[in-house]
Parts: C-alpha cells; structure tokens; sequence
C-alpha cells in the first residue's frame, strides 16, 4: 500500500503551428483542462485526503472527508470488516490552492471505512460546506457518479507531501489483492503517478473536469506478488500479473448512491452497492 507514512516507516524498518486555410473553416475545440491545486485537499497525521461532496450534496450539509480505509486511526480494518457510525475526533489540515495550511477541520464521525472490495474512509466533520468556504474561501471537491475512463488524464493530489503527480488512467484492474485485502475494478495509473508512502488517500482528479474519480491507495514496491506492499492483478480467469513499480487507486462512482439527503449514509438505498456491515 502506498500506506500512512508511518506504517511505510516501519515496513522499511521491518514505500502546431500549420498553414491557414485560404478559406475560413471552423476549428476543432479542445477540451479545456482543469486548474488542478491544493485548495480542496487536507493533511491527516499520516495521510492524504480531501473535502468531498457528491453531486446532490447541499452547501448546508455537515462536511465530509475521504481518504483510505487504511489510513483510520484505529487500524486497518479487517477483510470482510466495514465499520459505519464510529465516533472520531479526527483533525485535518486544511491546505490552500498553493498548498499552505490556512485551517484545521474537526470530525465527530466515522461515517463508513472499509478495506474489502474497496479502500475507503469517510469522515463527517462538526462543519458545513457553507462555513468552511466563509471561513477560508475553500470549496469541496466534487466526487464524480460515473465509471471514469482509460487514457483521462488525471493528478493525484497529496495534501501530505503537497505534491502532485501527474498521469493517465492505464485501466483498470478486475481484482487487485494485497495481503488478506481483495479490491474490485481498481484503477492502474501509467508510470509517471510514481506515488510513496503518505499518499494514501490522496484524491485522484480528472483534470478535465476538476472532479475525483479516485482515492490513491496502493503500489508494487519489490516486485513481489499479492504481499503486503506489492498488490497482483488477478484477471477473471485467475491469471496473476505483477507490475513493480506501478500504483493504483480504487474508484469513487459508486459512493454517491450511498448517501441521501443531508449526506446521511444509506447502504440500502437504490444502486449502492458499498459492501456492508
């Protein structure tokens, strides 16, 4: 895993120009990208993270946090384990656009964290949306509803290290198992997204829209296949493939249909599909 700092410690104690037309034509549009900066992302003891919002998420809403399930401050939690309604006095750093510290921000809630299909925490903070842009003039990042795709160009964003990092969605990876950890449709970035230790819950962000598509969890450090620190591929026949040297994310899409109105988590409401307690 691209795993909290200090769990990394100890592991490695123990990660063009052309000719004009003579006639007028219409020009192709390109897509515009994204400014992608710090503003929206926060410092944990260990890890990254970012303030989130999903798409029918409410200015007055109790504020949320995602980064990885690995990163809870109570442990790992166990394959098979989700943990929902767990109370947390969590405290992150909130980074400007250039990456200062301008603010901390206070949980209360452990609203859902699991490692199992997933690697996921999200935290619920004693603040609104609206309050933390009056205060700091800070906007949440927007979790995207949809599966993203191969080639998008995206940056992994760590409030941690501020730095980003900067690549493409390589694809995507029937099940990525590191462990006794197994995760779902997990997304491989290409070389350049070269992330360490500290990363972890890094958002990943599609620089064509501005939105997060990922949270930034884990990479092949030795080579090895399925241990900890170096996740294999498994494709659907059961055929294993390691990649050293190359990091992963798991996707967010699905978590926005796990949250109603008010941000409140429902793991039965319609198309959610998190897995459960």
């Amino acid at each position: 895993m691209n795993k909290p700092l200090l769990a990394a410690l100890s592991a490695l104690a123990i990660a063009g120009l052309g000719a004009t037309p003579a006639v007028a034509a219409p020009q192709a549009k390109t897509a515009k990208a994204v400014t992608v900066t710090y503003a929206g992302t926060v410092s944990l003891s260990n890890c990254s993270g970012s303030v989130i919002r999903f798409p029918n998420s409410a200015d007055s809403d109790p504020a949320l946090v995602m980064t990885n399930g690995h990163c809870l401050e109570t442990g790992f939690p166990d394959p098979g384990e989700v943990i929902t309604g767990q109370s947390s006095s969590r405290s992150f750093g909130l980074l400007s656009a250039s990456g200062s510290r301008i603010g901390t921000l206070r949980a209360n809630q452990v609203v859902y964290s699991t490692m199992t299909d997933t690697d996921v925490t999200i935290y619920r903070l004693t603040t609104t949306y609206a309050a933390i842009k009056s205060s700091y003039g800070i906007s949440p990042l927007t979790v995207q509803n949809t599966h993203p795709t191969t080639g998008t160009a995206i940056k992994v964003v760590s409030g941690y290290w501020k730095r980003t990092y900067s690549c493409n969605v390589d694809g995507f990876v029937y099940r990525l198992k590191e462990g006794g950890w197994t995760w779902k449709d997990s997304m491989r970035y290409t070389s350049a997204c070269n992330t360490i230790g500290g990363t972890s819950g890094s958002p990943v962000i599609d620089t064509a829209t501005g939105n997060v598509v990922a949270v930034n969890n884990t990479g092949n450090e030795d080579g090895e296949s399925c241990t900890e620190n170096n996740p294999c591929e498994v494709d659907e026949s059961g055929n294993v493939t390691v990649r050293k040297g190359i990091n992963y994310a798991e996707e967010t899409y699905q978590i926005p249909a796990c949250f109603t109105t008010g941000n409140k988590l429902n793991l039965s409401a319609s198309g959610c599909t998190l897995p459960k307690p």
